[in-house]
């Protein structure tokens, strides 16, 4: 299974700010850390704000922290909210797509599955397993 680059990104942001949850990190920070657009990193940030997982602040001393702790974010939760707009093959849209093969594929309903499996797995970690920190030699 490939996750979405946003997705990636979303993920990478978590990771950061659980690394360093007394500070507060601006996307312009995250960007560079990253090198990656701060423009695209801002709708990233914006989809976490949406889905309850950060917080962001405006102003000096502002930037953007974790909504709740680290061990309370699950990472299947985030993949699920990053990768709602993203279907794994063109059946799996909401829309139904426009799969030629309909009614007699039988593809959709394993690749559900197989998606659930990866999902459920996911379910396991929070971001706090996962945090990424100053010190190069944290685990």
């Amino acid at each position: 299974m490939r996750l979405a680059t946003f997705t990636d990104y979303g993920l990478r942001i978590l990771m950061r700010l659980a690394g360093t949850p007394e500070k507060r990190l601006s996307t312009a920070d995250l960007a560079a850390q990253f090198g990656v657009s701060q423009h695209h990193l801002t709708k990233v940030v914006q989809d976490l704000v949406r889905g309850g997982f950060i917080t962001t602040q405006r102003g000096p001393g502002g930037g953007l922290r974790l909504a709740r702790g680290a061990d309370e974010i699950g990472l299947g939760a985030v993949v699920r909210h990053l990768e709602r707009r993203f279907a794994l093959v063109e059946c799996c849209q909401a829309d139904g797509g426009n799969c030629v093969l309909t009614p007699r594929c039988h593809l959709k309903p394993r690749v559900l599955a197989a998606q659930e499996a990866f999902l459920r797995d996911l379910d396991r970690s929070t971001v706090a397993d996962c945090a990424w920190t100053d010190d190069a030699t944290a685990a």
